[in-house]
């Protein structure tokens, strides 16, 4: 039997330029700058028979770069191979780089051609991603995240959580972590009363507290009946995390900015979230979040997939129990194609794969690319 084999990968780097420079607790607290534009792989890959898929990853402020140099080193280990054996390949890719590890930028690398193998997998058996996996359900609860960043004032935050609740749109996620903590707490307070008691609110910290004030943080809030507090310490703090979960009501969520299955599996073990946040183009693309998701769901967390709502939608469309989806609007130039959100969810597309094409501008945003060929 004859099988269908990659002809060739084209790698894109794309610059998304931010209308608003975006901040967060780690720019208030002098550790990063203000983010002005978002940097994404694309990887566009085409069969000898004739079938494509689309993947990205991306990096914010650093490591864009590093990533399509690394996607363009390893990208030619899998040229001529069947792109159904998708995890055979990850493990090509991975020892193909073998040297820089197994997360960080390598993962990242990979995840854009991982991500595009299985959208090329889904869009030849006609079906959405979600579907190919295996759906629990046609929707997803959503909740915004891109209204509520630091650098916004209150009323704007209020104009904008309106907005989104009125586009259907669940929940109102804001930032919190600034220096002042009585800031937080004020803010937090007006969106509470500006949204009502029976809409879904989470705060999210991006890692900016010690153990004891997150612990101050969390109780003082207790009575708002937050969704979750995310990231309220280091990432990598498991222990600590597992501490705050265990002492507050209110749900510890975080992940996000970790790079591989093996580094959740701490905050597993350790029972450090009530909510894990992973990241597909972070952690290595849908292979390794698939693995990664049926841990989580042995353990009995509710998962809440980080940014890329493009790609997450499905992975959380085929989780066992009730997800949540983060609705940016920030990616919204890049794709042809607009997610649906009604009655508080986002509904998984019918299109085949993803689901999503580049737009011209896309292309115009377009740094560098480059293809490798049989």
């Amino acid at each position: 039997m004859s099988f269908d084999a990659i002809s060739s990968i084209t790698f894109s780097h794309v610059l998304l330029p931010l209308a608003t420079p975006i901040s967060d607790a780690k720019v208030l607290t002098g550790r990063q700058k203000p983010m002005t534009e978002v940097s994404f792989l694309f990887a566009e890959i085409t069969t000898r028979d004739g079938h494509t898929g689309i993947g990205f990853s991306y990096s914010k402020r650093a490591g864009g770069y590093a990533q399509y140099a690394h996607a363009c080193e390893i990208a030619p280990a899998i040229i001529g191979e069947d792109p159904s054996d998708i995890d055979k390949l990850w493990q090509k890719l991975v020892w193909a780089g073998a040297s820089v590890g197994r997360g960080g930028v390598s993962t990242q690398a990979i995840a854009a051609i991982d991500i595009g193998l299985w959208d090329l997998k889904a869009k030849r058996a006609g079906l959405p991603l979600a579907k190919l996996i295996g759906a629990h359900r046609d929707s997803v609860q959503c909740y915004n995240t891109s209204g509520g960043f630091l650098h916004t004032p209150i009323d704007e935050v209020l104009k904008n959580a309106t907005h989104s609740l009125e586009s259907g749109i669940a929940g109102i996620k804001i930032k919190v972590g600034q220096p002042d903590m009585r800031i937080d707490l004020e803010r937090v307070a007006a969106v509470r009363a500006h949204i009502g008691d029976n809409v879904p609110l989470m705060v999210d910290a991006n890692q900016q507290w010690d153990r004891a004030s997150a612990l101050r943080f969390g109780r003082a809030m207790e009575k708002y009946e937050l969704v979750w507090i995310e990231e309220p310490l280091d990432a990598h703090d498991a222990e600590g995390h597992a501490a705050l979960a265990a002492a507050l009501d209110t749900p510890i969520a975080t992940g996000e900015m970790l790079s591989s299955v093996a580094e959740h599996v701490r905050l597993i073990e350790h029972r450090s979230a009530d909510i894990i946040q992973p990241d597909a183009p972070r952690i290595g693309g849908i292979t390794q979040f698939l693995k990664l998701a049926t841990l989580a769901s042995q353990a009995g967390l509710q998962l809440a997939p980080h940014f890329a709502m493009e790609i997450h939608l499905h992975l959380a469309a085929a989780y066992p129990t009730e997800p949540w989806v983060e609705h940016f609007d920030w990616l919204a130039p890049l794709f042809n194609e607009v997610l649906e959100t009604r009655n508080g969810r986002m509904i998984v597309p019918d299109r085949p794969g993803l689901g999503i094409t580049l737009t011209e501008q896309a292309r115009k945003w377009t740094i560098a690319h480059q293809t490798f060929s049989a």
